[in-house]
């Protein structure tokens, strides 16, 4: 008789979560997007169980300083719908960073995360910060190279 050996899935109560700090200073926006997509969700971990929200915390720091290629200052745009008749309202990327870079990086992170409950509550666990300053010191985040 042959022996199989059973897969491995993570229960949420064997989550260990670290928390990473990210200094997004000229760092491409995508590119930073799609790497702290990966943590949030737990892909960098051996034990990644795609039902169980495994991943660690990330704090990003100095938001206002990330860049993009291209045209896209003026050629990207975000929309936002209100529901009523003539409710979309449209601001360029370019006007958004200035307005509230916070916005930008986390709208680029949700895009990278799969569209599901799981990924809101994922989404959830990314702190960004315009400045260099941060409120989570107390649960010691270890530097993250991005």
């Amino acid at each position: 008789m042959l022996s199989f050996k059973r897969s491995f899935n993570l229960k949420k109560e064997q989550v260990d979560r670290k928390w990473h700090l990210v200094d997004a200073e000229g760092k491409t926006l995508g590119r930073l997007a799609a790497a702290v997509a990966k943590i949030l969700r737990g892909k960098n971990k051996a034990t990644f169980t795609p039902n169980v929200d495994c991943g660690d915390f990330v704090v990003i720091l100095n938001s206002d300083k990330i860049h993009y290629t291209g045209a896209k200052g003026r050629e990207k745009v975000y929309y936002k719908y209100s529901g009523f008749p003539g409710g979309l309202s449209a601001v360029e990327l370019g006007k958004q960073m200035q307005k509230d870079s916070r916005k930008v990086v986390l709208a680029a992170v949700k895009g990278m995360l799969p569209k599901s409950r799981l990924a809101d509550r994922q989404l959830t666990k990314c702190k960004v910060f315009k400045g260099a300053e941060h409120i989570h010191s107390a649960q010691r985040p270890v530097k993250l190279e991005i």
